[in-house]
């Protein structure tokens, strides 16, 4: 079972007059790295916060934000008193030095001036809130969960696919070898052809030829690169958090596909060897949102 760690979450809960909102999203990341925004009414709950998420995630550049609003409809404005009885005194102190007329409708002079209007102070927590906050985050976590389970189900399905290709590209090259080695042998004994003539020891050529050959065999490298494949799948199939392993395997199985085509000597095998380059690109890119 694979995760991403790709997500989303929101969660909405309302207590009091208060509606809190939690959203949370989460990208790829080598560890936990974790920025939260919240109100500074609930700054003293950030270190909660934090362990609760952490908790659950694990991994992943962590984006969380809380924001509270009051759901009432008398405490959603206020008067900004202070400040408009600010504004009077100094209009009517311009009006008197400049010699300028004093407005006809102060209401509609004072209200338009910035900072008029503010939102009323929300009280302090308590414990019928604190609980909903929690609520609110273990709500918006749950849902990117859900998020990064369905995100690594497409990812498995796609790991399949290309694993399966490359299973069966390295299917193709045994078609190739026996003409490979032919090849191989036809060009040493024609460049030897074109050495002025000498004395050779034949048994001598025939030893260092089968040498050369059996440098160049890829047996091992095949059952190597069909080991990793098959590890690949098996542990793409256990447990989650096997983002880091998927990680190394890949990487090993690079190693064979490269020895395989520095060895090959053949243009067919050479171009397997390339299509399977391509399917492990995309498995590369793609393991690094796994778990």
């Amino acid at each position: 079972m694979l995760l991403s760690m790709t997500g989303f979450g929101k969660a909405i809960v309302e207590v009091g007059n208060k509606k809190i909102t939690v959203e949370i999203k989460s990208l790829n990341s080598k560890q936990l790295d974790m920025s939260l925004r919240v109100p500074s009414l609930f700054r003293e709950k950030e270190l909660e916060i934090r362990n609760r998420v952490a908790h659950r995630l694990e991994r992943g550049k962590i984006d969380l934000n809380v924001y509270v609003e009051s759901v009432s409809e008398d405490t959603a404005l206020e008067l900004n008193l202070p400040a408009l009885r600010s504004y009077k005194e100094q209009i009517e102190r311009m009006s008197a030095e400049l010699s300028l007329p004093l407005p006809t409708d102060w209401y509609s002079t004072l209200l338009r001036l910035p900072e008029a209007l503010h939102s009323a102070p929300l009280p302090t927590l308590d414990d019928e809130e604190e609980e909903a906050l929690y609520a609110a985050v273990d709500e918006a976590v749950e849902a990117l969960m859900q998020f990064r389970t369905q995100e690594g189900s497409k990812l498995e399905d796609f790991f399949t696919k290309r694993i399966e290709k490359i299973e069966a590209l390295l299917r193709e090259v045994p078609r190739y070898e026996v003409e490979r080695v032919a090849k191989i042998r036809a060009r040493i004994e024609d460049n030897l052809g074109k050495i002025p003539v000498v004395e050779i020891d034949r048994g001598r050529l025939e030893q260092e030829m089968i040498f050369y050959i059996e440098k160049l065999d890829i047996n091992e490298e095949k059952q190597r690169l069909a080991h990793h494949l098959s590890y690949f799948m098996e542990t793409m199939g256990g447990q989650y958090g096997q983002g880091k392993k998927l990680g190394f395997i890949s990487q090993e199985i690079g190693r064979e596909i490269n020895t395989l085509g520095s060895k090959s000597n053949h243009a067919e095998m050479q171009r397997l060897v390339v299509k399977m380059k391509d399917e492990l690109e995309q498995v590369k890119e793609q393991v690094l949102n796994v778990m």
